[in-house]
């Protein structure tokens, strides 16, 4: 500390209170540091095609800090509920087989849910075949082509 600090500090009685004083003039409020976490896990959306672990692992992080400061919504249910509406609407069969059959899973389980359930998703897509373009029209043309030689070949026929 500077000397100008020091001399600011010294008529207080033990090193707490120099503390608790330090943190009310510098620290920033939990107030605005909840507001900006929730903030972040209330908004936080998955991209479609995006990997679903990377997701859990950023919504367990915001999971964790809200737990830090002690937010008024300490509940399991209430974490996994935004958890599931950050989803992309390609996880919709998902969350409706977890509600529907009532599961109740840590956010650490739900997290290895989402994985095993990307990798079926993964699995069971449809491959898509490419196919060559067709050349009905080239062929079109040319019998077009035919038909004018042809009609040509008829008129001078009549003409002699």
């Amino acid at each position: 500390m500077s000397n100008e600090i020091q001399k600011q500090y010294e008529r207080y009685e033990d090193v707490w209170s120099i503390i608790h004083r330090m943190k009310e003039l510098y620290a920033v409020p939990n107030q605005h540091i909840r507001y900006a976490v929730m903030n972040a896990f209330f908004s936080t959306r998955m991209i479609e095609g995006s990997y679903v672990r990377e997701h859990g692992v950023m919504m367990l992080s915001h999971v964790e800090k809200l737990k830090n400061l002690q937010s008024d919504f300490d509940k399991e249910e209430t974490y996994v509920d935004v958890i599931l509406q950050s989803l992309p609407p390609s996880y919709d069969q998902f969350i409706i087989n977890y509600n529907m059959n009532g599961l109740e899973k840590s956010l650490h389980e739900l997290n290895n849910m989402f994985v095993q359930y990307e990798t079926m998703i993964e699995k069971s897509a449809p491959s898509v075949l490419v196919g060559e373009a067709s050349t009905s029209k080239a062929k079109a043309r040319l019998s077009d082509a035919r038909r004018g030689r042809r009609m040509r070949c008829l008129i001078l026929l009549l003409e002699l």
